[in-house]
């Protein structure tokens, strides 16, 4: 409850400065000099949403791959032998609102999602992007013969987030995400003897605080990173916080994400909730992000 509090109290500033800036913008003439300023090239910084939302009947595929650990050796060719694919759809209802839809092999997973971009940062005008991001995920992986009790809704996690990003320099953008995902099943969590605790000690309401970066490198290349922090993991809990470093690059009709994670899912509860790897043991998936424009 206490990490509760201090997460609310923390960003309620931000939330009132957001809206008495969004507020001021809405009363105040738009100046014809007043460039809009775009953070992040992709949608995504690595895992993590970007503010970038797309154009008004704009149309995405996005193809992401999350190979299993390095730390597996020849045997399984480092990790490239297991994988997780995601399949999205994205496309531009509004010039600021974006739907997708998708599909992934972690947990057979189908998510829904919409952004919806509440400011521009502009040249000289509100100096950050702000959008919310929203999601619905399904984790059909679930067997009922496991768990006779099952019903739909255990299967069902939810996300909420607030996306605030800004671009410092030409080269330089940097994004914050409070997040807020809530999650109907959970996963056992074991004691040192491996005895399951009950009750289970994981609150199903989770609030995480994602960060991420770009460094523009040349005209066509990126260094991406973004680190996800949970802020109310049970402290028996075997699941990580996800570390991700990428690089962005501009082919002209897409752009493609390479990187390496310790987080397998693409899904934001997914890896928020459920990322396992640990850098310091070699437990680094390598994986891509192609994104293709139409």
């Amino acid at each position: 409850m206490k990490i509760k509090c201090a997460f609310l109290v923390f960003f309620f500033p931000l939330f009132l400065l957001a809206q008495n800036d969004l507020l001021k913008e809405i009363d105040t003439p738009s100046m014809e000099n007043t460039t809009e300023l775009s953070a992040f090239k992709a949608l995504k910084i690595v895992n993590f949403e970007t503010t970038k939302v797309i154009g008004k009947g704009d149309f995405y595929l996005i193809i992401s791959h999350r190979f299993d650990y390095l730390d597996k050796g020849f045997e399984d060719f480092f990790g490239l032998d297991g994988a997780f694919t995601q399949i999205k759809f994205a496309y531009g209802v509004s010039d600021k609102v974006t739907v997708q839809a998708a599909r992934s092999g972690f947990q057979k997973t189908y998510d829904l999602g919409v952004k919806w971009l509440l400011a521009n940062q502009k040249s000289d005008g509100f100096p950050l992007a702000v959008a919310f991001f929203n999601s619905i995920a399904a984790n059909t992986e679930l067997d009922k013969d496991n768990y006779p009790s099952l019903e739909f809704q255990d299967r069902l996690s939810y996300v909420s987030q607030l996306l605030i990003s800004r671009k410092f320099t030409d080269n330089f953008s940097l994004e914050m995400a409070p997040t807020f995902f809530y999650e109907n099943f959970l996963v056992e969590v074991l004691d040192e003897n491996n005895n399951v605790i009950t009750p289970n000690p994981q609150d199903k309401a989770q609030f995480a605080l994602g960060m991420g970066g770009r460094y523009k490198l040349s005209k066509r290349f990126s260094l991406n990173l973004d680190y996800g922090v949970h802020l109310n993991r049970a402290s028996q809990s075997v699941f990580k916080n996800p570390l991700s470093v990428g690089m962005d690059i501009d082919t002209g009709g897409h752009i493609f994400q390479i990187l390496f994670t310790n987080a397998r899912a693409m899904h934001e509860a997914g890896f928020l909730g459920h990322t396992t790897g640990d850098w310091g043991k070699g437990e680094i998936s390598f994986g891509f992000n192609l994104i293709r424009v139409f």
